[in-house]
């Protein structure tokens, strides 16, 4: 479609952010484990709970389930010594990737904290605590004994009921062909789809037209070849 000259209606951006309540989360196979352990507590079997999958397989969801649920509180991995220090342990913890830039001395204490003070921790991470590298054995030994999940990626009938439901928290409709496009071309991450769809609720406002698998094929290769924007000319049909 050749550029009218038309000037373009820029939508405004009205705060669209995925709901993280438990009333929002999407169950199927690949994480149907982790949320029943997440459901679970307080009946955790381990003080230590290790909830492991790649990148978008929706473990910051859960650990935010959980710490509502749990009135827990968060801390970054690299803070953790300090934390510990500072106040005696009253709450849960969780700690989003705990992989990352992970203090060892600060963890271990904080679990040792945990179990006296009869409370849980939570650690997410893209591995198993087994290929985290670490080196403190004492804190190697606690992990031995924590109870670990894995998530795996998004199935398809994950991803198609996320980005279902990311639509239909829009008050967008979505012909169901369009959302399989979706499933088999983007990446399989939560992310992702949060992403492709935020792209696509744009620019159908911007054009002022339905989303059509055409705009979707046109967001999906923005996305492959890492434009910041959708192009929208020749963008619908």
């Amino acid at each position: 479609m050749a550029n009218s000259g038309k000037p373009r209606q820029i939508p405004l951006d009205l705060g669209h952010r995925p709901g993280h309540s438990r009333d929002e989360l999407v169950v199927s196979d690949a994480n149907r484990q982790a949320v029943a352990l997440i459901d679970a507590w307080p009946d955790w079997p381990a003080t230590v709970v290790v909830l492991a999958g790649p990148a978008g397989s929706g473990k910051s969801h859960l650990a935010a389930i959980w710490a509502a649920n749990a009135n827990a509180v968060f801390i970054e991995p690299s803070e953790i010594e300090a934390w510990v220090e500072d106040a005696p342990l009253t709450h849960p913890v969780v700690i989003d990737d705990a992989d990352v830039q992970l203090d060892e001395n600060g963890l271990f204490h904080l679990i040792n904290a945990a179990r006296a003070a009869g409370t849980h921790v939570l650690l997410t991470s893209r591995l198993f605590p087994s290929a985290w590298g670490v080196r403190l054995p004492d804190l190697a030994s606690r992990l031995k004994a924590a109870a670990t999940v894995e998530i795996l990626e998004p199935d398809d009938l994950l991803l198609a009921a996320v980005i279902t439901k990311l639509f239909a928290d829009r008050q967008v409709e979505v012909e169901p062909h369009v959302v399989q496009f979706l499933v088999r071309r983007i990446e399989r991450s939560l992310s992702t789809a949060i992403d492709v769809v935020d792209r696509l609720d744009r620019a159908a406002l911007e054009q002022k037209t339905r989303i059509t698998r055409s705009l979707a094929a046109h967001a999906v290769n923005a996305l492959d070849l890492g434009q910041a924007e959708l192009d929208l000319d020749g963008g619908g049909d």
